[in-house]
C-alpha cells in the first residue's frame, strides 16, 4: 500500500513538472498606491556591532497621497539601518505610523536593501528597493492594505530634504 501511494505521488510530481513552463508565461503587474514624502531627523550611529554598522534615522513627519488615500506621516518612527562591514549593502527596516485625512491610523513596517556595488556583469550599480507592510484597522476602508504585497523605491530630488517613496501594489 505504501509503495502504491509513493508511486502515485512520484507520478503526480513528474506530470506536474512536465506541465510547468519556463520561463513563466505570466508576469505580476504593479498598481500605483501612493507617494510618501518623509521628513527625517538627525541621523545617529550606534556604531559597529557584530552584525554590521547600525545607523538610526528618526522619522519626524511628512505626508502621503495616492488615488485611494492621503494623510500625514506621524512623528516618532525611525529607519533602522544595518550597513555591511564593507559598506556596499545596507539592510533597512523603517517602522512608523500614518494617519489618513479621515482620521484612521495605519502602522507601517518597511523592509528593504540598499546596494551600492557591482551587478552580475561587473557594472556599477545602485539598488534601493523595499517592501512595506501595512496594518490597517479591519473595519476601515483601508483594510485592503492588509491583504496585498507592496513594493517601493525612492525618488530623489534636491528640492525635498527627506526621502520620497513611491509605493505600488503587486496585482
Amino acid at each position: 500500500m505504501k509503495r502504491m501511494i509513493l508511486s502515485l505521488v512520484l507520478l503526480a510530481m513528474v506530470i506536474g513538472l512536465s506541465a510547468q513552463t519556463y520561463p513563466p508565461t505570466k508576469t505580476p503587474k504593479l498598481q500605483f498606491v501612493m507617494q510618501l514624502r518623509v521628513t527625517l531627523g538627525e541621523t545617529y550611529e550606534v556604531g559597529n556591532t557584530q552584525h554590521g554598522r547600525r545607523i538610526v534615522i528618526p522619522i519626524t513627519g511628512g505626508t502621503f497621497e495616492g488615488p485611494l488615500l492621503k494623510g500625514e506621516i506621524l512623528n516618532g518612527g525611525a529607519d533602522y539601518q544595518l550597513a555591511s562591514h564593507d559598506g556596499n549593502r545596507t539592510q533597512l527596516e523603517a517602522i512608523y505610523s500614518v494617519k489618513t485625512d479621515d482620521g484612521v491610523y495605519i502602522h507601517v513596517r518597511n523592509r528593504g536593501i540598499i546596494y551600492n556595488g557591482t551587478d552580475e556583469n561587473g557594472q556599477k550599480q545602485f539598488y534601493f528597493k523595499a517592501a512595506p507592510q501595512f496594518e490597517a484597522p479591519q473595519d476601515s476602508r483601508y483594510a485592503w492594505l492588509n491583504n496585498a504585497l507592496f513594493v517601493c523605491e525612492p525618488e530623489f530630488t534636491p528640492a525635498f530634504k527627506g526621502v520620497i517613496l513611491n509605493v505600488w501594489k503587486v496585482v
